[in-house]
Formats: C-alpha cells, structure tokens, sequence
C-alpha cells in the first residue's frame, strides 16, 4: 500500500547510529500498517559541521546534499570561514518554472505587450517572494535571465514589420522584469528572534540528515 502523495521528511542526528537506528524502527512501524519509505528517496547522509571539517581538513567524505522544499541544501563557508547551510533554488524545480513561463508566453504571444509584461511580472515577483533568501541571488539572477530570454524569443516570434532588437527590448525589461533581491533573513536570525541565546542548547543544530519520503 502506497499513500495517496509523498510526505518528506528530514530528521537530524548527531550520530550516525542514531540515524541507522531510527530508520530500521520507523520502517518496522510502517511496515505495521501496510506503508513503505520510498526506496529512491531515503538515505542517510553526512551533514553538518563535523562532516565538512573532516573533509577540509582530514580527507573525508564531501558532506552530502539533499532536495526539501524546492531547495538544494549544502554543506559551505561563509566569507569569514565559518561553517554555514547553503540553500539554493534546486535545478530540477526552476527548469520546471521556465518551461511553465515558455509554455504561457506562447499562448499569449500575440497579447498586448503590456499586458504580458504585467504578467509576468506578477510570476517574477511571486517567484522571488519564495526563493530570494540569503546566498540564492545566483539562482534568482538566473531564473530572470531565463525569463527574459523567453520574452524575448516570444516577441521576435511575432512576425512584426518593425523586429525586436535587444535595444529596443531593454526597457520592456526595467519596467517589467523585476530584479533580485533578498528578502528573507538568515536562518540564525531567524532562531534568535524565537530563542534566546540564554536557552539551553540554543544554536546548536544536529550535525545528520535522514532525507526520504513516505510513498
């Protein structure tokens, strides 16, 4: 028996035992009521800061990365050299978004160019209302040159007398397009706000990821 649609989960350990453990209990309790993990989506990585200084500095295995919520998670540095989460729009999720936009513009390649500039700039902005979150500017810049290509192509499909020039389609782009911009804080700031440095255990996150799905 198989759910309806895939519950994901991701569950930190601090070690890797624990982590073994915990998934042979839960597929034994799932296996109770007729469930299974998802075979392709369930695995054990390492991850965290532990990991990443083993790897740095003694050889080990390069952390893991894992997909959960439209972003891919990584093991990184900051500036300063301190241990950080990167998290950027995962490819799979914005190749998806572009060929939606693509498939829109050719339905409305003969509409007003205003019109389609409105549009789109509602589905630009909505974008980025989700994914402009500290270190994706890279991922947000290229998802609007994708979309700007497209519009771009879509109008010159157009078969006008008087042809779509780049020049003349910069400004369609200011007006229209809007760009990057973070708008979500750092996770640790995040943290702060909702738990006191003065609390137990605040900021210290576990160091292992169990990534899968329920299928």
């Amino acid at each position: 028996m198989r759910l309806p649609g895939p519950t994901h989960l991701v569950i930190g350990f601090q070690e890797r035992t624990e982590a073994e453990r915990f998934l042979e209990e839960l597929r034994e309790r799932l296996r109770k009521f007729g469930l299974e993990l998802h075979p392709d989506k369930t695995r054990l990585i390492g991850f965290g800061r532990k990991p990443e200084n083993d790897w740095q500095w003694r050889g080990g295995g390069k952390p893991g990365t894992f997909d959960f919520l439209g972003f891919t998670h990584s093991c990184g540095r900051s500036r300063k050299g301190y241990f950080t989460v990167r998290r950027e729009t995962a490819g799979k999720r914005m190749r998806a978004k572009l060929q939606a936009v693509k498939q829109q513009l050719r339905i409305r390649m003969h509409a007003p160019v205003a019109e389609t500039g409105k549009w789109l700039k509602s589905v630009v902005q909505g974008y980025f209302n989700y994914h402009a979150i500290p270190g994706n500017s890279r991922r947000m810049g290229a998802f609007r040159d994708g979309v700007r290509r497209l519009w771009w192509h879509a109008l010159r499909r157009r078969g006008q007398r008087r042809p779509w020039t780049w020049k003349r389609f910069t400004p369609l782009i200011k007006r229209w397009i809007p760009s990057p911009r973070t708008q979500h804080p750092y996770p640790s700031e995040r943290f702060d706000a909702k738990h006191p440095r003065q609390e137990p255990y605040a900021g210290n996150p576990p160091v292992r990821i169990c990534a899968g799905g329920v299928g």
